[in-house]
């Protein structure tokens, strides 16, 4: 008996941590090359905030941008190069 429940603990305790683990790889940021700038964007928490406001200015509502079709990624893109962090992010330093 004893053993039974050792063997529910460790397969519950599998069971609790395999989504967190599964998770974690999820972290890493994700890259997508530029055809027309021949560069690569890594889509990390800034680039995000970039794209909404790209959307918000091109009245479009949210979609994940690695659902969009080439031509619209490729237009973000050309719209990226335009507006570098300096412009759509700036920071006063008193």
């Amino acid at each position: 008996m004893h053993r039974f429940l050792i063997l529910t603990a460790f397969c519950a305790g599998a069971a609790l941590i395999a989504p967190v683990a599964m998770r974690a790889d999820d972290h890493h940021d994700k890259r997508y090359y530029d055809k027309e700038g021949h560069d690569y964007h890594t889509w990390d928490n800034q680039e995000d905030k970039a794209y909404r406001v790209y959307l918000g200015e091109q009245h479009q509502g949210y979609r994940e941008f690695g659902k969009r079709k080439a031509p619209e990624q490729r237009e973000y893109f050309k719209w990226r190069h335009d507006h570098p962090n300096n412009v759509l992010f700036k920071v006063e330093i008193k």
